[in-house]
């Protein structure tokens, strides 16, 4: 499975770790079943989500927004445009990785909010072996 991850900035490790556990366990799946991770390039200094991608052993992608912008999604959003200028994060994000389009979500875009106040979404597409 690919993650396609966003969250608030600073959101805690903790936040963003359980947001992932309870996206996985909606479709029956655990984080063995994740080989990566993929989300904008703005997070790319978030320490929660590189502790829990260094903790996991997944590689994570970054894509700049103009990329992200260009995918077609099931949730697009005006407000996460209005912040990092693209529509979606974590559904686009998560197609790209795995090469997919939008029917491969298996879950679209799972919103938690943590014991910290912070917000983190998960989307999840399963990886297509050839």
């Amino acid at each position: 499975m690919i993650l396609g991850l966003g969250c608030d900035r600073d959101t805690s490790g903790k936040t963003i770790e359980t947001a992932i556990m309870n996206a996985l366990a909606s479709v029956g799946l655990s984080m063995n079943d994740v080989v990566a991770v993929a989300s904008i390039d703005k997070k790319s200094d978030e320490t929660g989500l590189l502790s829990v991608c260094k903790q996991y052993g997944w590689d994570c992608t970054w894509y700049a927004a103009e990329q992200l912008k260009k995918v077609d999604v099931p949730n697009p959003s005006d407000v996460v445009m209005k912040y990092v200028g693209t529509p979606s994060v974590g559904e686009a994000a998560a197609i790209l990785r795995a090469g997919g389009k939008q029917d491969d979500l298996m879950v679209e875009k799972y919103k938690f909010r943590g014991s910290d106040g912070k917000h983190a979404t998960v989307s999840i597409v399963r990886v297509k072996h050839e």
